[in-house]
This record gives structure tokens, C-alpha cells and sequence, in this order.
């Protein structure tokens, strides 16, 4: 890790409207890295055995993070539209220990940011942002992963850019970025200049190697990351454009299955990760069927990140608290899937595509 990882953070945060970003190896240490951050800072409310709302349709690291610091994850049902956090019931869950609200942008969708927004101000709520699926989307001009206090990319090799493995948090403060360089390495105060926001360094560079202020983490990008992640950044408006010229075609090939699939609605402008499908009408309940026709015709597929992830084995290890029902995101479990979607031209395979489901139907 060293200039060009700097280079790639800076030309980051410029590109996505933030004043700072800083790398990390994954997406996943991204969202460690914001949680622990938010934890870690005494300016902000957000202590072990607090709630925070998190949507029931996410990736695994959504939640680990949340649970390593000692906070209660509060479930929150999905709109089987937006594939995202149903703001109604968001509001109707906040109790008096819910202090924080995890927000996931699935899919490439951002979320109704106006009202999340809105929302965590009026309950005095911390909003961080995983945006690690969703990178270039975009919301009333802005970025996703700048709403929150904190916002997560990632640069895995499947995703929008890629520099193999790695990850980004953005932040608008200053204390909040010198917090995220020191626990990246160690938790030491080696990167952070003389005056600083985090402990006091006493300027003796031979003293301040080794000096460990907060439980970090070895999680340092590579310069290579940092080098390929410069190059793919100049890349991004043109690999997004031609994702969502591909999510046009979908939509409108998908049109002549209305009834039996329902696709995901976009809020603000998707940058389009993939493409959900949701089997109702006379596909519902034979997702396994699709799946094997799609895999005859080599079409690819994936379940819709986790579907309900409360249904998970690894639940009886967290800190949680999951309503009764959770009617959208069995849906997802039951009759959701996904297949990819690219910045160069794929009509004939969203044809292929539109194709099978119609020879299923």
C-alpha cells in the first residue's frame, strides 16, 4: 500500500462527491471498517446492545459487523419491487434502543434517500450506507454510498470496477477518516499526521511506529489494487452507461412476461449490477424448473443475494430480533433469482433470456 492506493482514494472521493475514501481490501472489510468506526467514536450514539434496522434481503457482511460489535440486529422486510428496506415498515420498527439503520442499495438500486434521509434525522438515527453492489448508482444527483455517515463501495472482481479484491468507505469527516486509516493498519497512529483527531503522536518518527490506539485490523489494500483501481475508476461512467443501455433492453424484453416475472423497479438512477427476476403467476413456485432451463441454455443464475437471510443457520449466533412475518422476503427465498448483467452489449442474451422463461411458461 502506497501512492497509488493514495491516488486511487483520492481520485475516488472526487468522482463520487466525498471528501474522503479510504481502501481497504474487500467490500466486506469496508463495512467492518464503517461499523467499528461508528462504534469506536465517542461523538457518536451508537453502543453495544443498541438496534440497528437492517433490510431482510442482503449479503452476509451486511450483518457480521454489526454483530462483532455487540449490536442487536433489528430485521426489516424488503419492497418485492425496489428489492430494497420497505421504508413504512423501517419507521413502524423504531423502538426506543434503535440507534442506527444499516441501509443496502441491492442490486445496483439506490434507496429513496430523501426519506431514509429524513427519516434517521427525525429519530436521531446513525445511517450508514452499504453500497458495496451498487457503485455509480445515483440518487437526486448524488452518489449512493454518500448519504450516510458513512458509505461502503466494493471493487470485486465481479462487480462495476474491478481491482480484483477491494473495497472503499467514503465519509464528509475528517475524525471519522482519520479513524478509518488507523484501524485499516493495526489500529497505529504511523499514517495519521502529528495533529490529529485520534491520539496525540509525539512527532519522533522512530516513537510513533509501533503505537496502537484502537483494536484495528490488517485489512491494507495492495498497490497493485490501488493501481488497477485508477485505471478502472477513468472507466466507470462509460461501464455504467453501458449497463444501463442493457438494463433499457431488459426491461423492455421482460415486458411480454408481465404477470408471470416481475422485475425490480428502479428508484432514482440503478446502476444495475444484475438483473432480479421474481417468478409469480404461472411460474411461481417453479424456480427450480427455470433454473435448470436456464442452465441448459447456459444462462447463468443466482439466488437473489441470500433471500431471507433470517432463514440462515447462522442466525442462532446473533443478536437479533425478526418479526413475525416477513411476507417480501420469502418471496425473494421462495421465487427470487438473478442473472448478470455487463457494460458491453448483451441483447442476444437478454433475448436467450426472455426466450426460455417464455418456452417455461
Amino acid at each position: 500500500m502506497g501512492p497509488l492506493v493514495a491516488e486511487f482514494e483520492r481520485l475516488a472521493a472526487e468522482a463520487f462527491g466525498s471528501q474522503h475514501a479510504v481502501m481497504v481490501n474487500s467490500g466486506s472489510s469496508a463495512n467492518l471498517l464503517a461499523v467499528a468506526a461508528a462504534v469506536l467514536d465517542p461523538r457518536i450514539d451508537l453502543n453495544p446492545g443498541d438496534e440497528v434496522l437492517v433490510p431482510a434481503v442482503s449479503w452476509a457482511t451486511t450483518y457480521y459487523p454489526l454483530h462483532q460489535y455487540g449490536l442487536r440486529l433489528k430485521f426489516v422486510d424488503i419492497d418485492v419491487d425496489t428489492l430494497n428496506m420497505d421504508l413504512d415498515l423501517a419507521e413502524q420498527a423504531i423502538g426506543p434502543r434503535t440507534k442506527g439503520v444499516f441501509a443496502v442499495n441491492l442490486l445496483g438500486n439506490p434507496n429513496d434517500f430523501a426519506r431514509l434521509t429524513a427519516l434517521a434525522q427525525q429519530h436521531g438515527l446513525v445511517l450508514l450506507e452499504d453500497n458495496c453492489e451498487s457503485l455509480g448508482a445515483r440518487f437526486e444527483e448524488r452518489s449512493a454510498g454518500t448519504f450516510g455517515l458513512m458509505g461502503t463501495l466494493s471493487s470485486f472482481f465481479s462487480h462495476h470496477i474491478s481491482t480484483m479484491e477491494g473495497g472503499l468507505v467514503l465519509t464528509d469527516d475528517e475524525p471519522l477518516h482519520q479513524m478509518l486509516v488507523s484501524l485499516r493498519a493495526h489500529g497505529w497512529t504511523r499514517e495519521l499526521p502529528v495533529d490529529n483527531h485520534v491520539h496525540p503522536k509525539t512527532g519522533d518518527a522512530f516513537d510513533d511506529l509501533f503505537r496502537f490506539v484502537l483494536p484495528g485490523y490488517n485489512v491494507r489494500p495492495l498497490e497493485m489494487s490501488g493501481a488497477l483501481g485508477i485505471h478502472q475508476l477513468a472507466k466507470a461512467p462509460g461501464l455504467i452507461a453501458g449497463r444501463r443501455e442493457n438494463a433499457a433492453y431488459f426491461l423492455e424484453v421482460m415486458a411480454s412476461l408481465a404477470g408471470d416475472v416481475r422485475v425490480q423497479r428502479e428508484t432514482g438512477e440503478s446502476s444495475w449490477f444484475g438483473f432480479s427476476l421474481v417468478l409469480e403467476g404461472a411460474l411461481a413456485g417453479r424456480r427450480r424448473e427455470v433454473v435448470a432451463a436456464f442452465a441448459e441454455a447456459g444462462i447463468e443464475a443466482r439466488p437473489i443475494v441470500a433471500g431471507n437471510f433470517t432463514k440462515n443457520p447462522v442466525m442462532r449466533h446473533l443478536d437479533t430480533v425478526v418479526p413475525d412475518e416477513l411476507p417480501a422476503a420469502d418471496t425473494i427465498d421462495a421465487n427470487g433469482l438473478f442473472v448478470g448483467n455487463h457494460h458491453f452489449p448483451i441483447r442476444p442474451a437478454l433475448d436467450l433470456l426472455r426466450d426460455t422463461l417464455a418456452a417455461v411458461r
